[in-house]
């Protein structure tokens, strides 16, 4: 983490826009240090110093936004800008995001707090940020056009409001929302509750991350904006599997998990190994007598859900979006599918024409994550990851997280594979094989079929120009 101790030294307040009267001028004088991140790995919890105290999260492949008190004001500085974010070892994407990364860093206060955020616009466009699911001044909801002016790029904008309710939020621009979200603009926002609360549970591992989609060629490093549907690339925090962090907890911990949704579609996050319960949306924590075991919820968009569970089972547990084409990289969406095709007589003659032809797909695709084929720079293979039994077959929205009797509390550094107690690993039968029993169905049909006559019908048609044909 770096800081620009210069930045803006000469512009202040009076080069920007100011969107708070209700700010005094004296508390304006100087605007809080913006704070840099370029690195792509979970950094560590940020235990407050100042304000009030609470139990940090962590924000999978992301950061903190640090902040200072003034005069009893939480004040933070965000700066919208264009950055680079490595998507998985050997991948960068050229995206839009906030203090040096996509999504911007995650921001954290406690019920009660006033909280003062300063946004600096580097973009090459006007912007502005909408506080999703904050309780708030109408003038500080951030909506160009209708709350307030755009951001112009060089100008600094100011929100201030009070954090009313305990929960977790995200932010992102209302601002060409279509250009600059697909380009990664989005941040979490996380808001502790100032006293125990009974719907709020203490737990001792709190993890949070947004869902995002990107279509991005091959080869290349710029999103498409233009996009609806067809995303190549599905990522938790900018950020595809092998590259997306484990989650390491240690055996007994209260875990949480926090995740919101800002792409075009819903996805279903599936936990393997463990039950959980919803316990909180963007409008708050659930009653009691609305929660339910589940082992997969269905995040929608623009929604946040928060699952909570005891991870009682120690391993290595796959955790994954359930939509099977979300966990790849870099998908073609028209590739025919050769299953059961008989390329013997046919790639013999194709490889006198094109030496470094391959066979592909006649048997499946998971020979493509064992090939070892040469794709364009600056992408990912669809299906990739090697676990200690071999290739995952994975990509995307896919991560693990490790349950560890000997992970040590506030410990989050991957413990590696987990190490099978003898006799629990699934392995080759070897005996004999009997021939399978075969059983006639008992069940008969509903109706008997419709007898049909079984004469030959001849289709008549005719032609525009008038004359009959078959």
């Amino acid at each position: 983490m770096n800081s620009r101790r210069n930045f803006f030294k000469h512009a202040g307040l009076a080069a920007g826009a100011v969107a708070a009267a209700s700010v005094g001028r004296a508390a304006l004088a100087a605007l809080p240090e913006p704070v840099m991140q370029t690195q792509a790995s979970t950094q560590a919890p940020l235990l407050p110093t100042t304000g009030r105290p609470y139990n940090p999260v962590v924000t999978l492949n992301g950061w903190t936004l640090p902040w200072r008190m003034n005069q009893g004001v939480k004040e933070f500085h965000l700066v919208a800008e264009p950055v680079v974010r490595e998507m998985a070892p050997g991948f960068k994407a050229h995206l839009w995001g906030y203090n040096g990364q996509s999504p911007g860093p995650t921001i954290e206060v406690v019920e009660g707090d006033r909280v003062r955020i300063f946004v600096t616009n580097k973009l090459p466009e006007h912007t502005s940020i909408h506080w999703h699911g904050q309780r708030l001044p109408n003038g500080m909801d951030g909506v160009t056009g209708l709350n307030q002016p755009g951001i112009s790029p060089g100008k600094t904008f100011v929100y201030e409001f009070v954090a009313r309710r305990p929960g977790t939020f995200m932010y992102h621009p209302h601002a060409d929302e279509m250009t600059q979200m697909a380009m990664g603009m989005m941040g979490l926002w996380v808001t502790h509750p100032q006293a125990k609360h009974p719907l709020i549970d203490e737990v001792q591992r709190d993890f949070c991350f947004l869902l995002n989609a990107f279509d991005i060629d091959p080869g290349s490093a710029t999103p498409k904006i233009m996009t609806m549907l067809d995303f190549n690339l599905w990522g938790w925090n900018s950020r595809i599997f092998p590259g997306i962090d484990a989650l390491p907890v240690r055996l007994g911990d209260k875990v949480r998990l926090r995740v919101g949704n800002l792409t075009m579609t819903n996805h279903p996050i599936h936990i393997h190994g463990h039950e959980f319960s919803v316990t909180g949306t963007d409008g708050g924590p659930v009653p009691l007598t609305a929660r339910w075991p589940e082992v997969t919820v269905d995040v929608a968009v623009g929604q946040m859900r928060q699952m909570e569970f005891v991870a009682d089972e120690e391993g290595d547990w796959a955790f994954h979006c359930h939509k099977s084409h979300h966990t790849m990289n870099a998908m073609g969406h028209n590739v025919p599918t050769l299953i059961g095709v008989d390329h013997r007589g046919l790639a013999p003659r194709i490889k006198s024409l094109i030496p470094d032809y391959m066979v592909m797909g006649e048997r499946g695709m998971a020979d493509m994550a064992e090939m070892d084929m040469p794709i364009p720079d600056n992408t990912l293979p669809m299906m990739t990851g090697q676990g200690p039994f071999g290739s995952v077959e994975m990509g995307g929205m896919f991560s693990v997280l490790k349950v560890r009797r000997d992970q040590a509390p506030g410990n989050y550094k991957d413990p590696g594979w987990y190490k099978h107690p003898p006799g629990t690993v699934a392995h080759e039968y070897t005996g004999p094989l009997a021939d399978p029993a075969r059983f006639k169905a008992e069940a008969g049909q509903s109706m008997p079929r419709a007898q049909r006559p079984t004469t030959d019908t001849e289709v008549r048609a005719r032609k525009p120009s008038g004359h009959s044909g078959h």
